[in-house]
């Protein structure tokens, strides 16, 4: 007798939690009633982008959290309290996966950079309690604590040790000061004093004079200060953030001018010698195309209109962000002369003759500018001149955004609306539904809706037009017993997309993960898993762009098609269908969000909801992000859809657009035109 065993690993979703490694830096903020609406708010504007994990906490009880700022309310505003709850609850939740915690107050400004640049030279495996060291009030100790008002920061190591002292430490030590009780924890339960350096790094402050201008502040004290305090208008906390933005960016611009001078001074020791610079000096060099079709093309604009368009059209008037953009790169251009032919010349400009723009998505944004400027020497003389300038607007670093985590275990609800004209390709939907999904056991579930026309429904007791399809559903849960397809039956004129989801959200409960899909739809398990991934609850919904088959009989002219079952095979005949808008994934909760924002616009005018589609929805009344992507396993065969005039006539023109685009190429249709002229001319 022979025995096997099969042996099951559990492998970690992220091979960062497999090794164990942790984020670098936590920062926690700490506000009060009085401030949370004010200085906490600047604080979240001036250094949230800097932090991707930051909290803010209070003592209040119920705290209704500011726009974009994720606040921990414990309920109890004694100061010394607030601090033994903070560090209790960041060694609970956040122990675990951070090297670095930096606790600071709201009334401080901090050097985002310099924070990060500091824990950046810092040995993660020693117990260290760094800011600005000061003396115990009324002790005459060496020990010293760290002042709250400048931050501080805390190890990992530390952290878990004073862990088992905190109840201790609150029952036992008494302070008015918060920051003075921490340091008398971690001094008298751990023997680690507050210090202002550490491996050679100082942790500098600045203390803020009364009424103090932060543009007459000056010296290497002010300038590499890791925290400025106190600051106690949140207009001068904004102040503070312009004076520190201006001063990083000015030393960015001479590292570059370093390192560009560098370049020029290496580049004679290379074979191609300084021939072989690129313009700029440090940036990728532009593009080469290897065929005609890898060609990026200029776009041509004039100071009021575009000459390449949305929708094909000619011309069009520049938007508020092109205006923007080309208002930046003509006082740049012009900043640029005068710089370089002053005191000899100035110039101002009178007019843009041309101008050319092109992204190259190997360096960025590319301008050749055609100036008409008036040139004044010293003397005053002036006179005309045109003169051609180029200009770049290069990629900034790429940063990865942080977002929330999600699981490939969501089940999904896929809804179908299908029309009477659309029940013939039922039959193909079901069966890859099954082969997909059903055979797979996937997470997932489908939801039919039956949509009648008026005459079709009084006559449905006679002769229901979706009997065939209702007779395939029955097959399907007879083949498959655990399996159950609802329905429901629909009786309208004009199928509005909102209409037939509003009556499918009131069944479903809110966390459901919708799948709105077409009845050419082709389900398939990657499809599924990238819907999973992309639609996240309270943050984005995903509006995938399917790949449309061309019309086979312009495609392929008689011949047979080439059979493949890889999904990329298919994408030489055809296109991805920008036009519509029937696929989409999205969450009940976040559904009925921005349907309730949308019922309080329209108020009672249900006829407003025939012009709409769920992506109009969401885009109109909602703040979620709308992800709008192509997906190359979502393939459709080409079908001539029927586009109902009842409907508004953008989505009407949406649909013609659709069909006409995916009949063929543009070399397939010109093929097919030559033939037909040559055999009528037989």
């Amino acid at each position: 007798m022979g025995f096997s065993y099969i042996i099951m690993f559990l492998w970690t979703r992220y091979v960062q939690t497999e090794l164990g490694f942790r984020e670098r830096l936590f920062v926690a903020v700490l506000s009060s009633k009085a401030t949370l609406n004010t200085l906490a708010v600047a604080v979240n504007k001036t250094v949230a982008h800097h932090f991707s994990h930051l909290l803010y906490f209070t003592g209040l009880r119920s705290a209704k959290a500011p726009h974009g700022m994720t606040l921990v309310s414990h309920g109890d505003e004694r100061p010394v309290w607030l601090m033994y709850d903070t560090v209790r609850y960041i060694h609970q939740h956040m122990g675990s996966d951070y090297d670095w915690f930096f606790i600071m107050q709201d009334d401080t400004y901090a050097h985002a950079e310099q924070v990060k640049a500091l824990v950046g030279h810092l040995s993660i495996n020693q117990d260290v309690y760094l800011g600005r060291a000061e003396e115990f009030i009324g002790g005459e100790e060496r020990a010293r604590y760290c002042h709250g008002g400048f931050g501080y920061l805390l190890s990992r190591s530390l952290l878990l040790k004073l862990h088992p002292y905190l109840d201790s430490c609150r029952n036992e030590i008494l302070s008015v000061r918060p920051d003075e009780w921490l340091g008398r924890c971690i001094v008298d339960f751990l023997g680690i004093s507050c210090v202002s350096q550490h491996q050679g790094q100082l942790y500098l402050t600045y203390e803020l004079a009364k009424n103090a201008d932060p543009e007459k502040e000056e010296g290497q004290g002010f300038w590499g200060a890791v925290a400025v305090h106190p600051v106690m208008e949140a207009s001068l906390m904004y102040r503070l953030h312009k004076r520190f933005s201006r001063i990083q960016l000015e030393k960015a611009y001479q590292e570059m001018a370093q390192l560009q001078v560098q370049i020029r001074n290496l580049s004679s020791l290379l074979p191609a010698g300084e021939a072989g610079l690129t313009w700029p000096v440090g940036i990728s060099a532009p593009f080469v195309p290897k065929s005609r079709f890898e060609v990026i093309g200029w776009e041509y604009f004039t100071e009021q209109h575009a000459f390449s368009c949305p929708g094909g059209a000619p011309k069009c008037e520049l938007g508020a962000a092109s205006k923007a953009d080309v208002g930046d790169i003509l006082r740049v251009a012009l900043e640029q002369l005068n710089r370089r032919y002053q005191p000899q010349l100035r110039f101002t400009k009178r007019q843009l003759l041309n101008g050319y723009r092109r992204f190259d998505p190997t360096r960025g944004m590319e301008y050749q500018l055609d100036l008409l400027l008036e040139a004044t020497t010293r003397k005053g003389h002036g006179h005309l001149l045109a003169k051609r300038v180029s200009l770049l607007r290069p990629l900034s670093k790429v940063e990865i955004i942080p977002m929330p985590y999600v699981t490939e275990a969501t089940r999904v609800q896929l809804v179908l609306p299908l029309t009477a004209q659309e029940r013939d390709f039922a039959g193909s939907f079901l069966d890859t539904f099954a082969m997909n999904a059903l055979d797979t056991h996937d997470h997932a579930s489908l939801l039919l809706l039956f949509i009648y026309n008026p005459y079709d429904a009084q006559r449905v007791g006679q002769v229901d037009i979706f009997a065939g399809v209702k007779a395939m559903v029955a097959e399907l849960e007879k083949r498959y017993a655990d399996v159950k397809i609802p329905w429901m039956s629909v009786k309208t004129e004009a199928p509005s997309q909102v209409k037939l989801m509003d009556m499918v959200s009131k069944k479903h409960p809110v966390d459901t993960l919708f799948f709105l899909v077409s009845v050419w739809t082709e389900v398939a398990g990657e499809v599924l898993n990238h819907c999973r991934m992309n639609a996240i609850s309270n943050w984005q919904v995903f509006f995938p762009v399917h790949f449309q088959e061309f019309n086979p009989v312009l495609t392929y002219r008689g011949e047979q098609a080439a059979s493949s079952s890889s999904s990329t095979d298919f994408l030489r005949d055809g296109h991805f269908d920008r036009h519509v808008f029937a696929e989409a994934c999205f969450y009940n909760s976040d559904y009925m969000a921005a349907r309730t924002r949308l019922a309080a616009d329209i108020l009672d005018r249900e006829e407003a909801l025939e012009g709409l589609e769920v992506f109009d929805v969401f885009l109109r009344y909602s703040e979620l992000h709308l992800f709008r992507a192509v997906e190359p396993g979502l393939v459709q065969k080409y079908a001539l859809r029927s586009c109902d005039p009842r409907l508004s006539e953008e989505l009407y023109h949406h649909c013609v657009l659709s069909n006409l685009e995916g009949l063929a190429s543009r070399s397939h249709l010109a093929v097919a035109l030559f033939e037909q002229e040559q055999a009528n001319s037989t």
